[in-house]
């Protein structure tokens, strides 16, 4: 894939450019494996705002994604490359060989017409998923699960890929891409090579617009409002706050860990990633 930036015909098109889809084969979904999303504006059941700076968009379609991948022994397909308004990855449709058709993360390298698996003995090959102690050690790997069958929860965002490191026992260790150190049972599954459109990052959005048009409102700064509408808002001319950063119901918003102390997967943190300060670990 790469990213294709266009002559400057505006101000918005100046600073902006878009993926190049040069890995997208198909462009209608699957049907049967769609759904649609009700939008909510970022409010309750209440109609009150809970999520500041939502709303609007273009429609979308849900494409249901097999995070599981509990079809062992049966090949599969690839029948194309789609892409997914819900996910920053591409997603491969696949077609079983008793007729079932699903979706999945699209990794890096992966072509129309090529067959995959899972299961514990199958080839340890881009796109095939297996518990993680079937796996060779040193392999890169996305979608992992946390807890044994409970379909990957971990490394799937566009350009994602963590590694196995080592296995000891019941547990093995990971380096996930924000650099921490991980646990995880070695029945768990996960699948190989890494997750596909790298350039995602790269992408420049430009304009407002193309925010309206994800279903995201402007975001006001808290010293730019008024005081009734936030802690740090008025003053005469251009001020500073007056405190330090908060939010409008006036929790601290700077140096605060945000991760809860009695979170049950602490315990299988062997480090802890290290902050923006000092930038990621590279694996």
């Amino acid at each position: 894939m790469g990213i294709r930036v266009y002559k400057p015909t505006s101000a918005g098109r100046r600073n902006s450019s878009v993926n190049d889809y040069a890995e997208i084969t198909k462009t209608k979904p699957e049907k049967s494996l769609t759904t649609r999303i009700k939008k909510h504006g970022g409010r309750n059941h209440s109609g009150k705002v809970t999520v500041r700076f939502r709303g609007g968009g273009a429609r979308r379609l849900y494409r249901k994604i097999d995070f599981k991948r509990l079809k062992d022994g049966v090949v599969a397909t690839v029948l194309g490359i789609e892409y997914d308004p819900n996910r920053t990855c591409h997603i491969a449709l696949l077609q079983y060989e008793d007729g079932e058709k699903s979706y999945i993360l699209a990794p890096v390298g992966i072509k129309v017409g090529e067959t995959l698996e899972s299961g514990h003995k199958v080839e340890p090959k881009v796109g095939n998923c297996m518990p993680i102690g079937s796996i060779p050690v040193g392999m890169e790997i996305h979608n992992i699960e946390l807890n044994v069958g409970q379909g990957g929860k971990i490394v799937r965002s566009a350009g994602g890929v963590a590694r196995l490191v080592a296995r000891d026992g019941k547990w093995a260790h990971l380096i996930l891409p924000s650099g921490e150190m991980r646990m995880i049972d070695v029945a768990c599954r996960a699948t190989i090579g890494q997750i596909g459109n790298v350039d995602h990052q790269h992408v420049r959005i430009g304009k407002a617009g193309r925010k309206r048009h994800m279903g995201r409102k402007p975001h006001v700064r808290g010293k730019a409002q008024n005081p009734v509408a936030h802690p740090m808002g008025g003053g005469e001319s251009r001020s500073n706050g007056g405190r330090h950063p908060c939010s409008p119901t006036g929790v601290l918003a700077k140096g605060g860990k945000t991760r809860a102390k009695k979170k049950a997967s602490n315990k299988r943190i062997i480090r802890r990633r290290k902050s923006k300060h000092y930038g990621q670990l590279t694996l």
